[in-house]
């Protein structure tokens, strides 16, 4: 029993290992990524590159980077 909740737990572990979720200083906007871009640049990047709130989404996507 001790082995079947062991591996239960490592199981879990490992398969959100790839996911990562980001909050805004503002707290009201989440990000997930899997296997994404570092957050930090791509955010920047984005930022540079964009003047709508809507093409900042769409480019953070193009670099693994989905709003909830």
């Amino acid at each position: 029993m001790k082995r079947l909740l062991t591996l239960a737990t490592v199981s879990a572990a490992l398969m959100t290992s790839g996911c990562i979720t980001v909050i805004d200083a503002d707290g009201d906007d989440s990000w997930h990524g899997n296997n994404a871009q570092p957050f930090d640049a791509a955010r920047e990047e984005c930022d540079d590159r964009t003047e709508s709130r809507d093409a900042f989404v769409v480019c953070m996507a193009g670099k693994g980077w989905t709003r909830s």
